[in-house]
């Protein structure tokens, strides 16, 4: 596992460089000290700039859900209720903590104090620009799979430990849907990894956009989304389960198990599992930016003056808007229509996808590396128009597969659509 030092290229090493420049007499770019505070001060910056995202993105989300109910959402603390965050987080902050006389005290507090850590350590390998990364893994994809996957721990030790029948129900509900999401969203992230060639994000970055760095891939040269449609589609469904977002909030199913696995937590505790939420959303959307939307990479080459960030920014944003859309949008699913729709659907549309991306990304790479210079196989457009074909084959298996399972949950007796019309 390569780590990143604190050099120039990671977000540690740009703050010992600009300290180093103005002459700070504890900072020093050999010594111990330094780097200590470099780290401490870079933890600090991403704790506090997520936060901050965080916070305004439950504004957004309230506002933009509202809108769609035909509502105002927060309009009261502050101009436009900007202010409304923090009065719930003060809110929040200052609510009775009660612990029930039957739980377990220990497992019941450590469930709550778990589910935050993970959610901001997959933020350590997020690269922000070329030269601003926390941590540079070389297997950073799969440290942020298996930061994701941590949350089931803490999960099941708030349901178990709080003694209570609705929170082992809705725990049991998340620990089944995590583990059923997760396969087909990794299977995805495989069919990525095998067009980049590499588990590095700052690699897999480079491998999509016009910028080019020596020693990153520049192959297929375009954003992955073209190349692998189904893929991101698969991606987006699982990360929404894995998240519990709407459709997908079974463990919280208010008309079935009143809040699921927090039921019985109040005051700061409930907050960590608030928190959790919307930073593993933030977390997951600018994972997909990177692996599918060429992450801080600009769509032209013209457009390079606008910075990094900027473009991450952006692109995750996108995404989150996409999730606040589908909870405002579509209405909750049964538990086994979901678990259904992940080993029945998803599933076998992902091993599919897998090896549509093996096989046209080889044949696709090997055509590139065969072609003269500044001929149009060289170009991506042949890779596009291979990975188009391909992706409507799946399209149409996925069709079948979903009315197959259609067909198979219908209960006896039920007419079908076509029957119901006639």
């Amino acid at each position: 596992m390569a780590f990143a030092s604190a050099s120039t290229t990671s977000l540690a090493g740009q703050i010992l460089t600009s300290a180093w420049a103005a002459g700070w007499p504890l900072v020093s770019l050999d010594g111990s000290i330094g780097r200590l505070l470099a780290w401490l001060a870079a933890i600090l910056l991403i704790i506090v700039s997520v936060l901050a995202v965080m916070l305004y993105s439950v504004w957004l989300e309230r506002k933009l859900i509202g809108r769609i109910q035909d509502r105002y959402g927060p309009n009261r603390v502050g101009k436009f209720g900007l202010l409304q965050p923090f009065a719930d987080m003060i809110k929040i902050l200052i609510k009775e903590d009660i612990t029930p006389a039957g739980a377990h005290r220990a497992i019941f507090n450590l469930g709550a104090a778990l589910m935050v850590p993970p959610a901001f350590l997959a933020f350590a390998v997020i690269p922000v620009s070329a030269r601003l990364v926390g941590a540079d893994l070389s297997v950073a994809l799969l440290y942020c799979v298996a930061m994701s996957s941590a949350a089931v721990i803490p999960i099941f030790m708030a349901g178990w430990g709080s003694r209570n029948k609705y929170a082992l129900l809705g725990a049991m509900r998340a620990v089944a849907q995590i583990i059923a999401y997760e396969i087909p969203q990794v299977l995805s992230l495989v069919g990525v990894v095998l067009l980049a060639g590499s588990l590095s994000l700052q690699s897999i970055t480079y491998s999509q956009g016009p910028l080019q760095a020596a020693g990153q891939p520049s192959f297929p040269g375009v954003w992955l989304v073209f190349l692998q449609p189904v893929g991101f589609l698969i991606y987006l469904l699982a990360t929404a389960a894995e998240i519990e977002r709407s459709p997908f909030d079974i463990p919280e199913a208010e008309s079935e198990i009143v809040a699921g696995y927090h039921i019985e937590y109040s005051g700061i505790k409930f907050g960590m599992f608030y928190v959790a939420l919307y930073v593993t959303t933030i977390a997951t959307c600018a994972l997909g930016a990177i692996l599918y939307l060429g992450g801080w990479q600009p769509p032209l080459a013209s457009l390079a003056f606008i910075p990094g960030p900027i473009w991450l920014g952006l692109k995750t944003y996108l995404l989150v808007l996409v999730f606040m859309w589908l909870r405002g949008t579509l209405p909750r699913l049964r538990v086994d229509q979901l678990l259904a729709f992940a080993w029945k659907v998803l599933v076998p549309l992902s091993l599919a996808n897998l090896l549509v991306a093996g096989l046209v990304g080889k044949l696709a790479h090997r055509g590139v590396s065969l072609a003269a210079p500044g001929t149009v196989q060289a170009g991506p457009l042949l890779i596009v128009l291979g990975f188009t074909l391909a992706n409507i084959c799946l399209v149409a298996m996925a069709l079948g597969l979903a009315m197959a399972n259609r067909s198979s949950a219908r209960p006896a007796g039920e007419p079908g659509l076509a029957e119901a019309a006639s």
